[in-house]
């Protein structure tokens, strides 16, 4: 998951050497969180936050299959 984060992340950014996607695993869930260079939030983030709805719409298919829920964070 860890990789698909980072695989849709790193294309949409100008400093793609700055992404970091951490996993803080608990009983019943996942947290994704991503960091990304700060001249860059924006481009995550998007037009009121479309792209980052967008992220984690993927990711939340993609985990689908898991028993635990998975979140991704977007730190500032």
């Amino acid at each position: 998951m860890k990789q698909l984060i980072e695989a849709i992340v790193k294309p949409l950014v100008d400093y793609p050497d700055k992404v970091q996607v951490e996993k803080e695993e608990s009983a019943n869930r996942i947290v994704y969180k991503l960091s990304v260079h700060p001249e860059d939030m924006g481009k995550v983030i998007g037009k009121q936050g479309r792209v980052a709805k967008s992220i984690r719409t993927i990711v939340y298919s993609a985990a689908g299959s898991h028993q635990k829920k998975t979140y991704v964070d977007i730190l500032d």
